[in-house]
């Protein structure tokens, strides 16, 4: 998995966003790998990894979206990047996440997974 990850990022021609709730689930499940917490890190510093996302803007947002995916369910990080989809108007994602086979954007869009989840 590690390899696919590493080649699908390799291939980007965007600027990679994220929101500051999928930074805290990633660095808490790099716990063991500091370094790999702190080149995280380097790359929002560096701009090379932006945050674009403002809660403050789409708290109401975020709340109805854990709301309708209750079931499954959506955690606070795959919501904000739920409404992240909405608000930049695409469906990629680089995920290993598999609920994001299920979740839908822009009223019911399916998101483009940029690692098959098999």
């Amino acid at each position: 998995m590690h390899r696919s990850c590493v080649r699908v990022y390799r291939s980007l021609e965007t600027q990679l966003v994220t929101c500051e709730a999928a930074l805290a689930e990633a660095l808490y499940l790099l716990n063991a790998l500091p370094i790999s917490q702190q080149q995280i890190l380097a790359s929002v510093a560096a701009g090379i990894l932006a945050i674009p996302f403002q809660l403050s803007t789409a708290a109401e947002q975020v709340r109805a979206t854990m709301y309708k995916y209750r079931d499954t369910p959506a955690d606070f990080a795959d919501a904000c990047l739920i409404q992240m989809a909405e608000e930049l108007d695409t469906g990629e994602i680089l995920t290993l996440d598999s609920d994001f086979g299920h979740y839908r954007w822009g009223k019911n869009k399916p998101f483009h997974l940029l690692i098959p989840i098999e």
